[in-house]
């Protein structure tokens, strides 16, 4: 091979095992064929493996600084030998490979997994979502067994340390590939990862160290929420294995339709009926907001489609962190009600009216038509349906 090993590392000549074992790592996971597609990174990964196993052993380094390439000649077979030990070899590449899996934690790597996490729903009506609500949910978790405190084994007995992986909860495999000597780390076949073996089952909870509960939580849905909003509770969610985290907690938020309130993102949106004499001479209304009925002044002349803005009057604007930056509008769109029916007086009055227009009138036969609502509103008879 050419080159010089130092240069190919990236070391120098008087670099120590652990600064030459840290620049071979860095370089491994850099070069690696799994992760690196470029067309020589095969060839440059054997380089530096070739490197490290002369580099690494005492023997074969002194021979390679007093004779250079032709006093190692052979010695890079491929195995690790000398001081380039099987557990040193292993220890690399189980650094190397964890880092791919998403730089698990020891508990994870004995065979531990973390718990599951959940989904709990929860549906809230429209002015709760505006202003935030406290609500209590109820569900099922797994939660750590009280009788063996999560480790599998019946009271008075106690789990054993699994012989064919010393605890560990993996086996390593070591093997010879065409880039050099290769550690394939896996679960252990007879524990199944754990790293222990129960020999008497926990009674309660069939030897897993979990069992099924009935879990309470209060969770805090913050003002501004809208539909679909998904709230998370860490470690609330089913318990790991063996001490492993917990999982978590999804609430999700459904907000129930309102009688009159529609929401345009902040803003809240009102469709008003007003009658047709309001409309021609204007009037003072009262209109139903989330924070309770409020007075607006409809001017005279006012036409069908006439919105009206009351500021502030709006949902609470909700920032990513939770927090509230005031709050939207009101939009009060106004609709003219045409009555369908009339009395026989309301008729008249309309027909003069009409007349007074300058409008020819053709009255129909049945004495009454499609004004009556807003007439019996305008006699008292209460508000237009």
């Amino acid at each position: 091979m050419a080159g010089d090993y130092y240069e190919i590392l990236g070391v120098a000549r008087t670099a120590n095992k652990e600064e030459i074992k840290k620049a071979f790592r860095t370089l491994a996971r850099k070069y690696h064929p799994d992760v690196n597609k470029e067309p020589d990174a095969a060839d440059k990964f054997k380089e530096i493996n070739e490197a490290y196993e002369i580099l690494a052993d005492d023997n074969k380094r002194a021979r390679y600084d007093r004779f250079g390439a032709a006093g190692v000649q052979g010695a890079a077979g491929g195995y690790p030998g000398g001081g380039f030990t099987a557990t040193d070899f292993a220890d690399i590449f189980d650094d190397f490979f964890s880092s791919f899996a998403g730089g698990r934690t020891g508990a994870t790597r004995r065979g531990s997994r973390a718990g599951g996490d959940l989904r709990v729903d929860v549906t809230i009506d429209f002015v709760e979502s505006a202003f935030g609500v406290d609500k209590e949910l109820e569900f099922q978790r797994l939660e750590m067994c009280d009788v063996c405190h999560g480790n599998g084994a019946e009271a008075g007995s106690s789990p054993t340390t699994c012989p064919e992986c010393n605890g560990a909860g993996q086996v390593r495999r070591m093997s010879q590939t065409w880039v050099g000597s290769v550690v394939r780390i896996t679960d252990c076949p007879r524990c199944g990862g754990r790293g222990s073996i129960v020999a008497n089952p926990c009674r309660n909870c069939d030897g897993s160290g979990r069992r099924r509960k009935k879990a309470t939580l209060n969770v805090k849905i913050p003002a501004g929420v809208s539909d679909g909003l998904r709230i998370q509770l860490r470690g609330e969610g089913d318990a790991g294995e063996l001490g492993a985290p917990s999982g978590d907690v999804y609430v999700m938020v459904h907000v129930n339709d309102h009688e009159f309130f529609k929401r345009r993102d902040s803003d809240v949106i009102l469709d008003w009926s007003i009658n047709v004499a309001q409309a021609a001479l204007g009037d003072k209304i009262d209109v139903p907001t989330i924070d309770g009925d409020m007075e607006l002044i409809v001017p005279p002349g006012t036409q069908t489609g006439k919105v009206f803005r009351l500021r502030g009057k709006g949902v609470p604007r909700l920032r990513s962190d939770g927090s509230n930056s005031g709050r939207g509008d009101q939009l009060v769109y106004i609709q003219v009600a045409v009555p369908t029916k009339l009395s026989d007086k309301q008729r008249r009055l309309f027909e003069e009216l009409a007349e007074s227009f300058g409008k020819d009138i053709q009255p129909q036969n049945n004495g009454r038509g499609f004004f009556e609502r807003v007439m019996d509103f305008i006699n008292g008879g209460g508000d237009p349906q």
